[in-house]
């Protein structure tokens, strides 16, 4: 089996982990974590947005777009 090599921001995260020693505590890191990718989400969307990327018709094409896969 392979050894799996973390980086160091995987290390530090580690680390923490060991304050976090009550249900509660997980709930309330798990929102942060949840918050900081929901406003990295929201950043880019809004560069989207701003480089003319993402428009009120672009938006609107979502609205009859579908991408499922077809199964035979």
């Amino acid at each position: 089996m392979a050894a799996t090599v973390l980086n160091d921001a995987q290390l530090e995260l580690l680390r923490m982990m060991s304050i976090f020693n009550t249900p509660e505590a997980v709930t309330d890191l798990k929102q942060a974590i949840s918050n900081f990718f929901a406003q990295k989400a929201e950043e880019e969307i809004d560069k989207l947005w701003e480089d003319g990327i993402l428009t009120d018709a672009r938006i609107e094409s979502f609205r009859s777009l579908h991408e499922r896969t077809e199964y035979k």
